[in-house]
């Protein structure tokens, strides 16, 4: 037998009262389980020995020689950020200059310059500032990044670059060949000498960012983990030279990473993975929040992102971010560890994916290979 009650507007009111009633003394319960709900997969990540709240790095380039820019980008959700490179080049020509500039009047009356004692040029040590400044301002980890030539100016700027604070230094090992007579072998060699001596002169920890070009990319990263670096980032990319028909001049175009750049790095992520103590970087041509699944996916701890800022600015590391949580949560990962490594080479049914053997695979399978793996 159906109740038929008449809901009256004083019965109304007094209901609304006590909704009220309810829903203020549960407030913080009903707020805790509304949180609950939003709670996101846990992204932290080990990097270098250092703790990153997610493994989206913004790599070394000229946004992270701009402060407004540092601070956005921490803001924008970074894991840590690699501050601009400083190249031997510039120390030496800063030097250069200062010293070409303190004798350019010594035919004049020498008295002149006696109000004027020799100085040191601030160029380099301007870097050491900002790497300082950088640390104050930031509460995300900053690396700082070395590139130079001579041994004695590793280790002397290695030491100063821990003396201002950075939290790991990344050596950005460049050596394109100039000498005929000098082999691969030689070329190797004296990088593992630059390694093994910053590793002796400072305690915080070293990544090496190393170029695809070597013979055998896997051999002398297991020799950049014998020399105690404490990680690995795959790969770097270089400026190309250019000319111009028209001006007959040689030019050095901006030279952005491209979409898919990055598969190269995916290949020796998911070979050398799980072989080696050191972490490994993913880097070069990582553009979306998927692209860096796919490097985690193969085995590495984060990755570095500086193309893709350039692009879409960077404020896009958020949407890089929310696309990571969206994909833990669609496949069920509650953290990055549940599924770092899972597809690299010796976990996978096919490890013949990272190898040459796929070549053979094609022409034996053609069809099927092209079922499997659509051509781009």
């Amino acid at each position: 037998m159906a109740l038929n009650i008449k809901v009256t507007a004083s019965y109304m009111e007094r209901f609304l009262r006590l909704l009220h009633v309810v829903v203020k003394k549960n407030k913080n319960r009903l707020l805790h389980t509304f949180k609950e709900r939003e709670i996101m997969a846990d992204l932290t990540v080990s990097y270098l020995g250092l703790k990153l709240k997610n493994p989206i790095i913004a790599g070394a380039s000229y946004l992270t020689a701009d402060m407004k820019t540092i601070k956005k980008i921490e803001e924008s959700g970074a894991g840590a950020i690699v501050i601009k490179s400083l190249f031997e080049e510039e120390i030496q020509l800063q030097q250069f200059k200062m010293d070409e500039d303190m004798v350019k009047f010594n035919d004049r009356n020498a008295e002149m310059l006696d109000f004027f004692p020799k100085l040191e040029h601030a160029g380099p040590e301007e870097h050491l500032m900002w790497i300082t400044k950088t640390k104050e301002t930031v509460s995300i980890p900053v690396i700082a990044s070395l590139n130079a030539v001579d041994l004695g100016t590793w280790t002397q700027w290695a030491r100063k670059i821990e003396s201002a604070g950075a939290d790991a230094l990344e050596l950005n090992l460049i050596d394109f060949p100039e000498d005929f007579k000098k082999t691969a072998g030689d070329l190797e060699d004296d990088q593992i000498s630059i390694i093994r001596a910053v590793r002796d002169t400072i305690k915080i920890p070293i990544s090496v960012k190393i170029s695809s070009n070597y013979t055998n990319p896997l051999n002398f990263i297991n020799r950049i983990d014998e020399a105690h670096a404490d990680g690995v980032v795959l790969f770097n990319r270089y400026f190309e030279p250019d000319i111009n028909n028209e001006n007959l001049e040689n030019t050095f175009p901006f030279n952005l990473s491209n979409r898919g750049d990055y598969r190269r790095s995916l290949r020796f992520t998911g070979l050398a993975a799980g072989h080696f103590k050191a972490d490994i970087c993913g880097s070069c041509g990582i553009f979306e929040g998927n692209d860096a699944i796919k490097m985690i996916l193969a085995g590495a701890c984060c990755v570095q992102v500086v193309s893709t800022l350039y692009r879409n600015g960077v404020s896009y590391i958020g949407t890089m971010l929310t696309e990571l949580n969206q994909w833990m949560e669609k496949k069920g990962f509650t953290s990055i560890d549940k599924f770092r490594g899972k597809l690299r080479k010796d976990k996978i049914a096919d490890p013949w994916t990272y190898t040459r053997a796929q070549y053979v695979k094609l022409l034996m399978h053609p069809q099927k290979i092209i079922n499997n793996y659509p051509v781009l």
